[in-house]
């Protein structure tokens, strides 16, 4: 026994390989790497909303921004003529402030307008309503006509981007900003204030309100009944000094 014992001290052990001493360093590497990972995967993937995006800016009031939701008879030509300045499209911006000036166009209205609904032979514009409101044949004047002809293209669509593609009321919204800022007017406009422009316009002009609602395409009089408040004519007999 103890013969075999001393053998067997003489036999050489197997030296231990440095990959075996490293293999649980390697092992940790490995589990962090899969562990970053798997962090990097779930940033990437991660939908669920943030304090950031689940808060949205107040919006004050009109009044806060603007003393008026309307322009004057001034301030739009103001706006015209800034509109004719600006930069290489001031034909096809002009244009779109006077159409929808003269005839109360919203702004889907105003970019859905094709060449089909404008008859420039007869001066005669067919406006079809957005909203549920009622289709008129409004008259087209000198201003309109000669702004019109000058944007006959081969697009269907009245007004249109120099791509050709038809414009959109984010674009009528950006334009009338940039040119109200151009024209130095007062206060931040917005296309629709220049419906209500229209509406102010011709009721000043002494306009009756079921007329002026039919061109505006209003089915329900109580919405037009506010440009009539408005004029200041009806107030013209109260002081006689």
């Amino acid at each position: 026994m103890a013969e075999a014992a001393k053998t067997l001290s003489h036999i050489p052990l197997p030296a231990i390989s440095p990959k075996v001493v490293r293999f649980p360093t390697d092992l940790r590497t490995l589990h962090h790497q899969q562990l970053r990972q798997c962090k990097a995967n779930a940033t990437m993937t991660d939908t669920s909303p943030t304090a950031l995006n689940r808060t949205l800016p107040t919006r004050l009031p009109n009044p806060a921004y603007r003393v008026r939701e309307y322009l004057t008879e001034k301030e739009v030509d103001r706006l015209i003529e800034a509109a004719r300045k600006r930069g290489r499209n001031g034909a096809r911006d002009t244009a779109a402030i006077l159409l929808a000036y003269r005839h109360g166009l919203r702004a889907q209205e105003l970019c859905s307008l094709r060449w089909s609904q404008v008859d420039l032979r007869n001066g005669r514009l067919h406006v079809n309503r957005a909203k549920g409101g009622i289709e008129s044949v409004h008259p087209l004047h000198g201003p309109e006509l000669r702004a019109l002809r000058q944007l006959q293209q081969g697009s269907p669509y009245v007004f249109v981007t120099e791509a050709g593609t038809p414009v959109t009321p984010a674009w009528f919204l950006r334009m009338i900003q940039r040119t109200g800022r151009a024209a130095r007017l007062p206060f931040q406009v917005h296309p629709h204030m220049l419906r209500h422009s229209t509406g102010y316009k011709l009721a000043n002009d002494g306009q009756d309100t079921p007329s002026l609602a039919h061109y505006l395409g209003h089915r329900n009089l109580q919405s037009t009944a506010r440009y009539t408040a408005l004029a200041p004519d009806r107030f013209a007999k109260f002081w006689r000094d």
